[in-house]
């Protein structure tokens, strides 16, 4: 009887860690390019009483064994990579990435993250940044005179400028990053992710190339939580 409510206690940790993750996914479902957890589970150690195939007579084994389990766990809580929608908001600065990729953003002590949101803004002295200020990887600046922005689907950023209406100018290219295990990204808050030893190096490359996808401007892609399933899951995780 002692060890029935030990094993059943694992589930119920178990449990309530699925409780916070689900909680955390409906409350970013209205966060830029979040992508929602997943949260995977791991039967214990069990004591083996009589282990299945063993010898019951003389050329004769067992069909089953008996084998009484310790219980759950959770073994890791994964990022489920799926597309987001995309809202158009009609704002130039907000870019929506249509595959894999990330943008790259640089961090005040030079070290980059990465990110799928993308509200850019620019500052004072016309880099653009995200919300947090921080600068996009490869630096790219807007003239004060420029009249209006455009960004194309390969990443390249043109403006017109107030003496010039009839020509467009090339500032530069976003750049988006991909990796060979996203899922062992490492969040950070603020929309960032960092790179780790599961994840794998970046491989930076042109959007349009290398499986990195396209960027759609006026644009912002929202989380992939589906809601329903969501609230479905708290229910059955409150119950259990």
């Amino acid at each position: 009887m002692l060890r029935a409510i030990y094993t059943s206690a694992t589930g119920m940790n178990a449990q309530s860690t699925l409780i916070d993750n689900t909680a955390n996914n409906l409350a970013n479902v209205n966060t830029n390019g979040f992508k929602k957890g997943q949260t995977d589970f791991q039967d214990l150690v069990y004591v083996n009483q009589r282990t299945p195939g063993s010898d019951a007579a003389q050329g004769l084994q067992v069909p089953t064994g008996l084998q009484i389990g310790s219980g759950a766990k959770v073994s890791g809580i994964t990022k489920i990579f799926t597309q987001g929608s995309l809202v158009n908001t009609q704002n130039p600065f907000d870019v929506a990435v249509q595959g894999d990729g990330f943008f790259q953003i640089t961090l005040p002590n030079g070290e980059l993250r990465y990110t799928r949101d993308g509200a850019l803004r620019i500052n004072a002295q016309g880099s653009l940044v995200n919300t947090d200020g921080f600068l996009v990887s490869p630096q790219i600046s807007i003239p004060q005179t420029a009249l209006s922005v455009s960004v194309g689907s390969d990443g390249t950023i043109s403006v017109v400028n107030a003496g010039a209406q009839n020509t467009s100018t090339v500032l530069g290219q976003l750049t988006l990053v991909r990796f060979q295990n996203a899922a062992g990204l490492s969040a950070e808050g603020r929309n960032l992710l960092a790179e780790s030893a599961s994840s794998g190096p970046p491989v930076i490359a042109t959007p349009g190339q290398n499986g990195v996808g396209l960027i759609q401007q006026g644009f912002l892609e929202r989380s992939n939580v589906d809601v329903v399933i969501e609230l479905v899951s708290l229910i059955t995780a409150q119950r259990a």
